[in-house]
């Protein structure tokens, strides 16, 4: 991992944070057992509800950064935007754990983190199952497509190096919408054992930046309208042919499902057929390239019940959209993960 330094500083975070009382609470006393800077090289101060009792500071290199500057905003739904070199996880330990660790890719099209919906209440289910949970609050791309892969592979490493420590045999992802996107890039983009999930879930994924019917905000935050692209001006013929060239190698690579290998980890999807945010053909175009290339995969398409359920069950919130099926998803959801012990 490349690293500035791995500093030991860790600090009780009542003494270094302050909550900022405008902030929506997640209707949840549910706090992270410790929160971990990536890229900050001693702890600091967080505008965050949601952090850990403890906060260490990574101090790693940014390979590239995201162009992004000034404070972070979150909103009383927990969505926060305009991360940069903040980026950090919350970590949260079970009380008895499996030997599992799941890390979490909240969605929000890359332009926010959905940190509650699908962060703080996924770790919440999660832990009664007894995973160990890692949320990951990522840099946002901002058209900088490489950076928020790279912070969860570095997400990754950390929690390899940890595992033994944690009780923890294997590490896998889960991500819902741009974040289920993420994952699907976790899953398929790996660069080495460490990065490797040992299994996927992927909920209401965005899959594709092709054509295929998807989500546009997801496609615009990662690599830019396609005017950018496609404009002659300012521009050599030399530079325009590099443009049309690269434009399509992204488009290419970031359509996950052009990514499966008999390699890819098992993975779990649920979608919802009226979703109109991020289609369901999404999810079932990388169902058969996993089943294409005899990759375990299991999917549950259930017939209403929208976008961006999450886990907002009726204990966080007034409305569960996916209410007539939650049990049931809990269940599979449940049942499978079990299988990947």
């Amino acid at each position: 991992m490349n690293r500035i330094s791995i500093l030991a500083c860790t600090a009780i975070a009542g003494g270094l944070v302050s909550i900022a009382s405008a902030y929506g609470q997640p209707n949840t006393k549910l706090r992270p057992d410790r929160t971990v800077l990536l890229y900050q090289e001693k702890p600091v101060k967080i505008d965050d509800p949601v952090q850990g009792k403890t906060i260490e500071a990574l101090g790693l290199e940014m390979n590239e950064e995201n162009g992004l500057s000034g404070a972070e905003k979150i909103n009383q739904a927990g969505n926060i935007g305009n991360i940069s070199d903040m980026a950090r996880f919350d970590l949260y330990f079970p009380k008895k754990p499996n030997g599992q660790l799941m890390v979490v890719c909240p969605g929000g099209g890359y332009s926010i983190v959905s940190s509650y919906n699908e962060g703080v209440y996924v770790a919440d289910w999660m832990l009664r199952q007894g995973i160990t949970v890692a949320v990951v609050k990522y840099r946002l791309p901002n058209r900088h497509w490489e950076v928020p892969l790279s912070d969860v592979h570095n997400v990754f490493r950390y929690c390899r190096e940890h595992a033994e420590e944690w009780g923890v045999d294997k590490i896998g992802v889960i991500g819902f919408s741009a974040g289920g996107h993420l994952a699907a890039c976790a899953t398929t983009l790996y660069t080495d054992a460490a990065t490797r999930p040992d299994f996927s879930v992927l909920i209401y994924p965005v899959i594709a930046i092709d054509q295929t019917p998807s989500h546009k905000g997801t496609r615009l935050n990662l690599i830019g309208n396609d005017e950018t692209w496609t404009s002659t001006e300012g521009k050599t013929a030399d530079q325009w042919l590099a443009d049309q060239k690269l434009h399509e190698e992204l488009i290419e690579k970031y359509t996950l499902s052009n990514k499966v290998t008999p390699d890819t980890p098992p993975v779990f999807l649920a979608h919802c057929t009226d979703d109109t945010t991020v289609p369901v053909i999404n999810s079932i175009i990388f169902y058969n390239s996993l089943v294409s290339n005899g990759v375990s995969a299991e999917m549950h398409i259930y017939p209403r019940g929208g976008h961006g359920w999450g886990f907002s069950t009726t204990d966080f919130v007034k409305k569960d959209n996916l209410g007539y099926a939650r049990s049931e998803f809990e269940t599979s959801l449940g049942r499978w993960l079990e299988s990947q012990k």
